[in-house]
């Protein structure tokens, strides 16, 4: 598929290498003037939105029309400046940037792995769960889809409101690995049995 990420950082640069090790073709958007937001996103089928949350209404703006009709992957960590959460359970920033994008189809996912584990979707030998969830099911597949290539678990995590469960998931491992020290080197897994 074509893939823009939208954001070249940890996480966007992570995605993209783990998508494009199964041919994935990836175009990155970013503040650079050699690699435009909005020429990245008119080229693409996919879009991945891994940018800092607090410039996800600006980098809405700049795409505009362009996201219509379109996967639009919400990797954000919804996280105020304090580090906390800046959107809370009647609401979600994914949510929020469906509103923004209402011919998109927001997909969350993605955003309770760290970024040392998301070109591979595994810790060590360790298999994660990719938490995947959308209104739209054919782009929530698509998602599932991308995340296997990667070689994460995909899990159907429900409606994109599940969304209001996967940041506070995001923050908590956060919270692990940075403030309690237990290290980046972690991550979910469901267990079926």
């Amino acid at each position: 598929m074509k893939i823009a990420v939208i954001g070249k950082g940890h996480v966007g640069t992570a995605l993209a290498t783990g998508l494009k090790r199964k041919g994935h073709e990836i175009r990155f958007g970013h503040r650079d003037p050699k690699e435009p937001v909005l020429d990245a996103a008119k080229w693409s089928e996919v879009i991945i939105l891994a940018v800092p949350y607090r410039t996800v209404k600006d980098v809405a703006r700049v795409l505009g029309s362009a996201v219509d009709g379109k996967v639009v992957v919400d990797v954000t960590n919804v996280l105020g400046p304090d580090m906390e959460l800046a959107v809370g359970f009647s609401t979600s920033g994914a949510e929020e940037l469906q509103k923004l994008m209402p011919r998109a189809h927001v997909i969350k996912a993605f955003n309770t792995v760290f970024a040392a584990n998301q070109s591979t979707g595994k810790v060590g030998k360790e298999q994660l769960s990719a938490f995947v969830a959308g209104d739209d099911a054919k782009a929530k597949q698509t998602v599932m889809r991308l995340a296997a290539d990667i070689g994460f678990d995909p899990v159907d995590a429900g409606p994109l409101k599940s969304a209001r469960y996967l940041e506070p998931m995001g923050k908590l491992m956060i919270q692990l690995g940075n403030t309690l020290n237990v290290g980046t080197n972690l991550g979910y897994k469901i267990v079926k049995g």
